[in-house]
């Protein structure tokens, strides 16, 4: 089979795309013949070995993958060859097929599309867990989503005014906060060209913002929590931006607020049951029609490498996908 490896760490340019033998399933695992692949942050991460998890070289990145069940280990019992699921691996879904633990596998929602599907878990998973299980954001509140076009930027826009806050949208182009538009935020805010601490204090009257949802971190982190409100938390999802941010402590003292940190991978891992109640909502939600994924570029396999390279650049709004199948 054909995948892109991770032979010495380092920039997207040094991935390769070989011929690989076919993996078997072990115990307990199930192997899924992949017909797309999500494109996510950590992959970028991952390769550069920067990530909180470091697989042995030679690997594959990409963290999920979506496709047909073509081989089944000892002990699963309850699937079937043929079913339609996501896997969620952490690494290896670059591939045409992929290995998968049994605890890692979750029923694809009717009849959802491939891309849709290897798309949909990590990134509505994270936010909304960061959103209900963290924040717990109550209807009526304001939430602020820095980065709000990316891919879990988006989704927490959309599950934010789901949920029933007043939602502001922060990004760095027109373009992008016209998605963030077309996905339900109330106003948006151009951090490029704008204050955003001044923004945040305008649109909100003074008050301040009761959420800050922040995959970003970098030069925004200070500027955005300045803008919390009595008793705000503040959502620590990631650093897109670059660096760790520093973040005074009298800040939180004299807000009351409260700093959050966001680990959606360990959270399905130390809360199983949470997370398939989770999951199970968010299916429900999909096939009510109350959301609708955002892909905004395809790639092949052969160009895994491009697609990484893209997302670093900062070219994506919602989901970027490789079409494997």
């Amino acid at each position: 089979m054909k995948a892109v490896l991770c032979v010495e760490h380092g920039m997207p340019e040094k991935l390769v795309v070989r011929d690989v033998p076919l993996p078997e399933p072990g115990k307990g695992q199930v192997r899924v013949k992949v017909h797309a692949a999500g494109v996510n942050f950590p992959d970028t991460l991952i390769i550069q070995n920067l990530y909180q998890f470091k697989p042995a070289l030679p690997f594959s990145p990409g963290g999920e993958a979506a496709g047909v069940i073509d081989a089944l280990g000892e002990g699963v019992t309850d699937l079937a060859i043929g079913d339609r699921v996501v896997a969620m691996t952490g690494n290896g879904c670059y591939a045409e097929a992929v290995i998968a633990n049994r605890a890692q596998i979750v029923p694809i929602a009717g009849d959802m599309p491939f891309d849709i599907a290897s798309g949909f878990t990590m990134t509505y998973g994270t936010s909304h867990h960061a959103l209900k299980q963290r924040a717990r954001l109550q209807p009526g509140e304001t939430l602020l989503v820095l980065g709000a076009a990316g891919g879990v930027g988006l989704t927490a826009v959309e599950l934010g005014k789901l949920m029933g806050a007043k939602v502001i949208a922060a990004a760095s182009t027109e373009e992008k906060l016209q998605v963030c538009r077309d996905y339900g935020a109330d106003e948006t805010i151009n951090y490029n060209e704008l204050s955003l601490k001044d923004e945040v204090k305008r649109l909100t009257g003074g008050r301040g913002v009761d959420v800050i949802y922040d995959p970003v971190g970098d030069r925004f982190a200070d500027p955005a929590f300045r803008g919390m409100a009595w008793n705000g938390r503040y959502l620590v999802v990631g650093f897109a931006a670059g660096d760790i941010p520093v973040l005074p402590l009298n800040l939180p003292l004299i807000k009351g607020a409260s700093i959050v940190g966001v680990f959606w991978g360990a959270f399905t891992q130390h809360e199983p049951a949470v997370h398939r109640e989770n999951m199970a909502e968010l299916l429900g939600w999909y096939r009510e029609g109350k959301l609708k994924p955002h892909i905004s570029k395809h790639f092949s396999l052969d160009d895994g490498p491009l697609a990484i390279r893209w997302l670093m650049d900062r070219k994506a709004t919602g989901k970027v996908v490789l079409d494997v199948a």
